[in-house]
């Protein structure tokens, strides 16, 4: 078994207790993110704004697929792979 195989078999159990703890406390998770981006911001005087923002966008977007990542047609991995290999040229 591989490194990798071995690490997920060993962080399978915690995915689902995480993604538990992200429903219940988002409201908190999001006003978190929040609160230091703005401190982050002011500390830096407004050098990274632009940055900060995005960082700020993605984490609340993380934040949000995994607390609803039970529910039908929310998030996750979004690729289907071909029924079909590629034509030959």
């Amino acid at each position: 078994m591989g490194l990798l195989n071995n690490l997920k078999s060993k962080l399978g159990p915690a995915k689902g207790k995480v993604s538990h703890l992200a429903q219940r406390h988002e409201d908190k998770v999001q006003h978190g993110i929040d609160k230091a981006a703005k401190i982050v911001d002011e500390r830096t005087k407004g050098k990274y704004s632009d940055r900060i923002h995005t960082g700020t966008g993605k984490a609340k977007g993380a934040m949000e697929r995994l607390a609803h990542k039970d529910e039908p047609g929310a998030g996750g991995d979004r690729f289907t792979p071909p029924t079909a290999p590629p034509p030959t040229s």
